[in-house]
């Protein structure tokens, strides 16, 4: 999710610097970028001229705290994990200027929890992309009980510059897209384990059946299942029964099976021109 949404950034004319803690990680996005500009090119979606100019908005860095300290919206994109957030929305809040929002790309966490966690959470805001992010239009905005109009607003016209759509969800367990995305998934992946239909045609009958760019399963390699499964496990906690993960989707976790970062998921990624459903 960090490099679609860096991605889409400097290529609506933001300087950006996409932080991680891998320096391999950040040379792929880097070329991943280049690459997704040139088919962007030549399908026509992206003009010669914002190709040119996405390199000289894309930087890299491993140094959270210097990045931070030059940004006038620092967003985070890293797993679902609240221990994890706390780490770096504290780094950032200690680094970054005193007008400097914070945005988090959260699915499910609440933005209240997330702002409580620095000194600025009037400053704090749930920014919700959907992968891939250059694709999909769409971004949730959830306010915490303490953020501002100011900066609600913000975001809503910085995702606008960015070609995006916004909805201002207010806050509760999942918000709207991730509450039914997740029922959704988990259902293709009980379909998958009692035998209803192959995973190719859940998908197919998904996407042909009730008009998703994705089919569920493809979706949930493409966003790992460990985050769909630490999505559920929340969701289950907070909402009830009916978000219990399918044990197959725990199965998958537990063997490694994650989807496209690992290679494999509900489907085998060791050949991206040949996908085969083991």
């Amino acid at each position: 999710m960090g490099r679609g949404i860096a991605y889409v950034s400097a290529l609506s004319g933001f300087q950006t610097e996409l932080v991680d803690v891998s320096e391999s990680q950040l040379q792929d996005a880097y070329e991943h970028a280049k690459k997704t500009a040139a088919k962007g090119v030549k399908r026509g979606k992206v003009k010669e001229k914002q190709a040119e100019q996405l390199l000289d908005h894309l930087h890299t860095s491993i140094d959270l705290e210097t990045s931070t300290s030059q940004s006038d919206l620092i967003i985070e994109a890293v797993p679902e994990k609240s221990d994890l957030k706390q780490h770096v929305l504290k780094t950032a809040d200690q680094h970054a200027p005193k007008h400097a929002i914070l945005a988090s790309n959260t699915s499910t966490i609440s933005p209240t929890e997330l702002g409580s966690y620095t000194k600025r959470p009037e400053k704090v805001v749930a920014m919700h992309f959907f992968n891939p992010v250059h694709v999909m239009k769409l971004v949730e905005i959830i306010r915490g009980l303490e953020t501002s109009d100011e900066t609600v607003e913000i975001i809503h016209q910085t995702a606008k510059l960015m070609g995006k759509e916004t909805v201002e969800v207010n806050e509760f367990p999942g918000f709207v897209t991730s509450r039914i995305s997740a029922l959704v998934g988990n259902e293709a992946f009980h379909m998958l384990q009692e035998g209803v239909a192959s995973a190719e045609d859940i998908d197919k009958a998904i996407k042909l059946g009730l008009n998703y760019p994705m089919g569920p399963l493809e979706l949930g390699d493409l966003v790992g299942l460990d985050a769909r499964l630490n999505n559920l496990n929340y969701l289950y906690e907070t909402l009830g029964e009916k978000y219990r993960p399918a044990p197959l989707l725990e199965k998958y976790v537990k063997a490694g099976r994650l989807g496209r970062k690992t290679g494999r998921g509900v489907y085998d990624y060791t050949d991206e021109n040949e996908l085969i459903k083991r």
